[in-house]
This record gives C-alpha cells, sequence and structure tokens, in this order.
C-alpha cells in the first residue's frame, strides 16, 4: 500500500473514509494541504474499506465507529500498518484509551472532522505509524502479509508459556499449508500474489479473536496461536472454521481466486512444551495432509501419532 517513507512531505496520501457523508470544506481542504494532499475515497461500508485496504490502496482509515466488535477488530488488522482515526460521536477518557489499545492512532469527534487541524492531525498520525512500522519492520514483520514472522512468534509462544507454569490452560497452535499463490503469480505476476497473501491474512485475523497472534512462516504456510482456551478441544472449532473461510473464493484482480489449504495442529502440553516443538509438529501435519480437491486436517491423535510427553521435549 502507498506509504509515507521519509520525513518529507510527501506528494499524495491515499485516504480511506468510511462515511458516506464527509464535510466538503474538509474534503477540499485535505486535497489541498501541504500536509498532504491527500486523495479521498469515500467507502459506503466497512466491508468496501477492507477490500481497499487488502489491495493496499490506502495510507490512512478515518473510520467511523459503529459500535460493533467487527469494527474493532477492523481497526487491530488495519492498524498494524495503517493509520487509524477513530470518529465518535461523544468521548470520554474511557472511550479514547479503548482505541488507542486497539491500535488506533487518534479518536476525533464528528465535529472535529471540519476543524482546520484535521489535516495536521491525520498527517500526525501518518508519521507516528511509519514511525512505528519502520521501527518493527527489520525485525518482527513479513512485508508481504504485515504479519508477523516465525522468530515473533516463537518468542510470543515463549512467554505464554512461561505464564503456563504457574497458571496452567491448554493452548494450540495452527499451522494453515496453502496452495495456489503460484497461480496467481504465473498469471498475474508478484503484485497479485502478495495481495492475495495479504487478503488471506485479513480473512484469519478476522477468525480469531484480537488476542491470539496470526503469523506468517513463508513458504505460503500462516500460523495461529490460540493462547487461551476453554478446552483443548476448541483449538478444532477455530481450525474448521478457519478452513471454511479460507475455501471461500478471493477476488484479485478481478478475476475468483480459489485456494487449496491443509491444516495441522499442535496443543500444548500434550504435543509438547516447547515452542519450537509445538510448531514443528503443526507444520508437519499440515505438509502431510493432502490438500488436492479437498479440505485437509489433521492432529497426532487423527492421523495415529502419538505426541511425544511434555516431560521429553527437553
Amino acid at each position: 500500500m502507498p506509504t509515507t517513507e521519509s520525513n518529507s512531505v510527501c506528494s499524495e496520501i491515499s485516504l480511506v473514509i468510511t462515511q458516506v457523508v464527509f464535510p466538503t470544506a474538509s474534503a477540499i481542504a485535505l486535497e489541498t494541504s501541504d500536509y498532504g494532499p491527500f486523495k479521498l475515497s469515500i467507502c459506503a461500508d466497512h466491508d468496501e474499506m477492507v477490500s481497499r485496504w487488502a489491495e493496499g490502496h490506502c495510507t490512512a482509515i478515518i473510520l467511523v465507529d459503529n459500535n460493533t466488535l467487527n469494527a474493532r477488530a477492523l481497526v487491530a488488522d488495519a492498524a498494524r500498518d495503517t493509520a487509524i482515526l477513530v470518529v465518535v460521536r461523544a468521548t470520554t477518557a474511557a472511550v479514547v484509551v479503548d482505541w488507542l489499545q486497539h491500535g488506533a492512532q487518534d479518536v476525533l469527534l464528528f465535529e472535529e472532522l471540519a476543524a482546520a487541524s484535521l489535516p495536521q492531525r491525520l498527517r500526525a498520525a501518518i508519521e507516528r505509524k511509519r514511525i512505528e512500522r519502520e521501527a518493527r519492520r527489520d525485525y518482527s514483520t513479513d512485508l508481504d502479509t504485515g504479519l508477523p514472522h516465525q522468530q515473533q512468534l516463537i518468542e510470543h509462544m515463549s512467554q505464554l508459556i512461561a505464564l503456563r507454569e504457574r497458571e496452567p490452560s491448554p493452548m494450540a497452535v495452527l499451522v494453515l499449508r496453502i496452495e495456489g499463490f503460484a497461480t496467481v503469480r504465473a498469471r498475474n505476476g508478484s503484485a497479485s500474489a502478495n495481495v492475495l497473501r495479504r487478503k488471506v491474512a485479513v480473512r484469519l485475523r478476522a477468525g480469531v479473536r484480537a488476542s491470539d497472534v496470526v503469523a506468517f512462516l513463508g513458504d505460503d504456510c500462516y500460523a495461529v496461536l490460540l493462547g487461551a482456551m476453554l478446552a483443548p478441544t476448541d483449538a478444532t472449532g477455530v481450525g474448521a472454521k478457519l478452513l471454511r473461510a479460507l475455501l471461500q473464493p478471493f477476488t484479485v484482480t478481478g478475476n475468483d481466486v480459489i485456494l487449496a489449504v491443509s491444516l495441522g495442529m499442535a496443543r500444548y502440553p500434550e504435543d509438547g512444551a516447547q515452542p519450537e516443538i509445538l510448531l514443528r509438529r503443526a507444520l508437519e501435519l499440515a505438509t502431510l495432509t493432502p490438500v488436492q480437491g479437498r479440505i485437509g486436517m489433521a492432529n497426532f491423535q487423527e492421523t495415529g501419532g502419538i505426541a511425544l510427553p511434555a516431560a521429553n521435549d527437553d
């Protein structure tokens, strides 16, 4: 997606607004502002905004709070790489803190959309996001998907396992192996394949809680860390839900694309007590499970294997 990668004012910043009515004077001010200029795209709803964001069509988003969980999940997904300004009808300290914790850069009242300070606040939000993105890019993020990479996932798993030494509770890691990116790359080029990878990331994030972690492992494999489950069997339900979501067609360059997916899972502590072992077991199962023409899903018990006791993981 277009981004501001220097301290100088860029020639154009793409801005998506999830609101049908936007003050005309404010639109003109943004389009001609020295803090931009900003190229505005008005979206009718959040679904249209998600589509534009997934295809890399925005640097910043002005999101109208519709008081739904979907809006918060959307911010949690998009805010990894995109500056988010949330517009609310009434604000309190609790409302502002809640949105900032979900990843928003700023919270505005509706009347502030007409304020002369809007271009400045918007540019400040974009710059804060740019600095944050650059600070973590080299060590934690896969650039094609915007997701954490494998080492970041392992570090997070290590922290959760350390906490479980005091308060034991089930945890699971799912690995999804996906086929279809190579076909898109051959037909439409690498940029289209990367758009598809990002759309897969959006669907995976939409299918889990904000506290769960979605990561990209490379070689067209994604991982989902379910850090808090009520029961070990919860992972099976989440895995089935993610598989159904990924088997729905994706639209890339105007064409429908259908992916083949297999899934392997490893549960803590049944399948291991070390992050690397859990991830390796889930990846092995995802690799062994066929994907040709069907959903593949397995865990060690389902394939007839017996997971080694956690005590043997050392």
